[in-house]
């Protein structure tokens, strides 16, 4: 069994023009950070010209689809019409990004195929981490 999926998307940058460009995006969900999720946009679609990633809870983006969730740099809620909002805070400003709930919700399921919620900390090596913490430290 693959322990990383990937999904491409399409985004839709919410700007303060009328219209919204799409963007490419992946999804990305690795076995070996189960707590976490990831949506990379390429160079193009950013400010900088940079490859740029966010990560966050898995948790924020399946309680995000169904009503506004997060209060710290990532933010997701429900926005009519089959969509999510993503709404990403930097010091450079807000990025809002609508995304199909539908594209989310596979990539959910997919992701449960991997590690089923609930069960990420049967993942985790506390030991090994906390060694690595440790010689760190030295």
């Amino acid at each position: 069994m693959s322990t990383v999926i990937e999904q491409a998307v399409q985004a839709r940058l919410v700007a303060s023009a009328p219209r919204m460009e799409t963007v490419p995006a992946t999804l990305r969900y690795d076995r070996k950070d189960p707590f976490a999720v990831r949506i990379d946009f390429p160079a193009q679609a950013t400010l900088e010209g940079t490859d740029i990633t966010w990560r966050f809870g898995r948790e924020l983006l399946a309680a995000g689809i169904e009503e506004s969730a997060g209060v710290g740099d990532v933010r997701v809620a429900p926005y009519g019409y089959g969509r999510t909002v993503l709404e990403f805070h930097a010091q450079e400003g807000v990025a809002l990004v609508h995304v199909r709930t539908s594209e989310l919700r596979r990539f959910l399921r997919r992701a449960e195929g991997i590690v089923p919620g609930g069960h990420e900390h049967l993942l985790l090596d506390l030991d090994q981490d906390l060694t690595e913490l440790l010689r760190d430290a030295r």
